[in-house]
């Protein structure tokens, strides 16, 4: 897959810095209400049990154009959780929903957190959501269990694409985000002796695709 940057359209050409077993939080970030601090710190807690770390876009400083770190950390994780209510500035929701929406796109698993009063864009009414009331820590546990499981699928997908190398590497990629096993990096560079292409550029597409 070749990824466009989002502040010039040109074709990013360098290593993206992965970032197995993490998720990206998305949520208002100057002057946060007391219930969405309450829900990202239990939020923390129960990533935690499942060995995922929790970030967000206060997590790397770069001294840079802070939309491309964005972008950067989007493509880096394996899933991005976005955490909204009724109390939030448009402005907020607006980045928000713009960062679902790249995750959506270059095909992370993503998960929307909202309270009682918030509401969804039309565009999302048919994604599945989670509310913080008294079932929080339930669904969640269910949706981290579904999460999990999505490696083992992707893993299994990418066995079944022998005759597309690319795709293969990129159903790898995503387990190995999801999983962390460094067992996958092994099926890739299987992958790339038997298709003859670790002879190719380190910019060209399959190279960067597979260096994770």
């Amino acid at each position: 897959m070749i990824s466009y940057r989002p502040t010039d359209g040109d074709p990013h050409t360098k290593p993206i810095q992965y970032r197995p077993k993490t998720c990206f939080l998305m949520t208002q970030i100057g002057g946060p209400d007391d219930e969405t601090l309450a829900i990202r710190r239990s939020l923390t807690k129960i990533l935690s049990k499942s060995g995922i770390e929790l970030i967000d876009a206060g997590s790397v400083v770069t001294g840079k154009d802070f939309l491309l770190k964005i972008w950067n950390l989007l493509l880096a994780v394996p899933l991005g959780v976005a955490i909204i209510n009724e109390k939030m500035r448009p402005d907020a929701m607006c980045n928000i929903f713009y960062e679902l929406g790249v995750l959506q796109a270059y095909g992370k698993e993503t998960l929307v957190i909202k309270t009682e009063g918030a509401k969804i864009p039309s565009d999302f009414v048919r994604t599945e959501y989670v509310k913080y009331d008294k079932d929080f820590k339930g669904a969640m546990g269910k949706f981290l269990e579904h999460f999990l499981a999505q490696a083992d699928y992707y893993e299994n997908v990418a066995g079944l694409l022998e005759q597309n190398p690319l795709l293969s590497i990129d159903y790898l990629r995503r387990a190995y985000l999801i999983s962390g096993k460094d067992a996958l990096r092994t099926k890739v560079r299987n992958i790339l002796a038997n298709a003859e292409l670790s002879g190719r550029a380190r910019d060209s597409v399959e190279m960067l695709l597979a260096d994770f």
